[in-house]
């Protein structure tokens, strides 16, 4: 049986050490920490399979100091144990209530104990991962997660985000859906549909990991009412782009992914070491392509490169964008450069796709009888469809 790491957390050091010298006697591998921005850092590198505090710290609340560890999917499901110097059973209530799994004050009595009670836990946590591994279904895999891309500027990437998004809220209004603008450094959903706020990618990803939570997201995230999505709008400018807290991006994105049943990112040409963990983690990329023989080259080599990279064709929506301009390649053209299915072609609309853009309203919404609104609606059932299909066919494979 492989050695069990405990990490104790306590800014008593006589109590510390004790704790040390008596867990390492006992035949554990043990951590620990004096402060508890210090042990959070241990608890996400380190992987206790237990966790001892005594919930008073010199720089941080026991509360928030729990809040981080349980909102965490590093560190949701470890055990905590308070050894506490404090008998007070509000205390105790608090903690409890914050996601400890044992409270026990401390005593000479207390430490006697410890043995059975970390055994206890231990078990507990074994047993629970055996039944995760029986039933792998209970597990919710999170909301699908879609991301847009181009190879080019000037394909209309961001404003087929948008309309796809909306489309899909449309087609399934029990669905809830959230669109992250994370076109680097000055975003390019909130001019098409309308928004103006304050908030964006830079003031969310400015704040603490505990108050990003789902029902923050739900409550504070603008809402496009004529859209049907919420919004994280991207950067008005340059210089504000560059206060963005970057390495944020994929907790964001996963907390998002827990909140909503579709999220969906515009890239735009944004293809970098940002944008490359997030395509490879995505139920489907909607790649992006207008007509014109520089673009669809350049979609090859981006394409070349993505698939080197250990992305599937079966994972890629491709998209020919002819609203942004008739003349072009033909789809099988297209095709056999790309060297990809190509799923959707949007038709040429003259200056209605500018117009729809300019008057902050979707293209299904201002011309609900046009073709491109049609091709709009059963093509996002194909790409739901699809990413359905492939989550489907992931899980059957584990």
């Amino acid at each position: 049986m492989s050695t069990k790491t405990i990490l104790i957390v306590d800014g008593d050091t006589t109590s510390l050490n004790y704790l040390v010298h008596v867990l390492r006697d006992q035949g554990y591998s043990v951590l620990s920490a004096d402060l508890g921005k210090e042990g959070l850092i241990s608890t996400w590198r380190d992987h206790p399979d237990l966790m001892i505090f005594d919930p008073v710290f010199k720089d941080i609340s026991s509360q928030e100091f729990l809040q981080k560890i349980r909102q965490d999917t590093r560190s949701t499901n470890i055990p905590i144990l308070a050894l506490s110097s404090d008998p007070n059973p509000e205390k105790e209530t608090t903690c409890l209530q914050a996601g400890c799994n044992h409270y026990v004050v401390k005593s000479a009595e207390a430490v006697k104990t410890l043995p059975e009670v970390i055994a206890g836990l231990l078990e507990e946590k074994h047993e629970a991962m055996a039944q995760e591994i029986i039933e792998p279904e209970v597990e919710k895999a999170g909301g699908y997660l879609i991301v847009f891309l181009s190879a080019k500027g000037g394909t209309g990437t961001s404003s087929l985000c948008a309309n796809y998004a909306m489309t899909m809220h449309h087609n399934k209004p029990e669905a809830s859906v959230v669109v992250v603008d994370l076109v680097l450094p000055i975003g390019s959903i909130a001019p098409i549909v309308g928004y103006e706020g304050e908030v964006d990618l830079v003031s969310v990803a400015g704040l603490p990991l505990a108050e990003t939570t789902g029902e923050y997201f739900h409550k504070h995230l603008p809402e496009m009412n004529l859209w049907e999505f919420q919004l994280v709008p991207g950067a008005t400018d340059p210089e504000r782009a560059n206060q963005l807290q970057v390495k944020r991006i994929p907790e964001i994105i996963q907390v998002l992914q827990s909140a909503y049943d579709y999220v969906v990112i515009d890239f735009g040409r944004s293809l970098s070491r940002i944008s490359l963990p997030i395509i490879k983690k995505a139920d489907l990329l909607a790649l992006t392509v207008s007509t014109d023989q520089s673009t669809i080259t350049l979609t090859k080599k981006v394409w070349d490169y993505l698939h080197a990279q250990g992305i599937e064709s079966q994972n890629v929506f491709a998209i020919l964008n002819r609203a942004v301009g008739l003349e072009g390649l033909t789809k099988p053209e297209a095709e056999e450069i790309i060297g990809l299915p190509i799923q959707s072609v949007i038709p040429y609309m003259g200056s209605n796709f500018t117009l729809a853009n300019n008057l902050n309203q979707p293209i299904i919404t201002k011309y609900p009888e046009d073709t491109t609104s049609i091709i709009l609606k059963d093509t996002t059932n194909n790409m739901i469809n699809l990413a359905d299909k492939l989550r489907s066919k992931q899980v059957l494979f584990q």
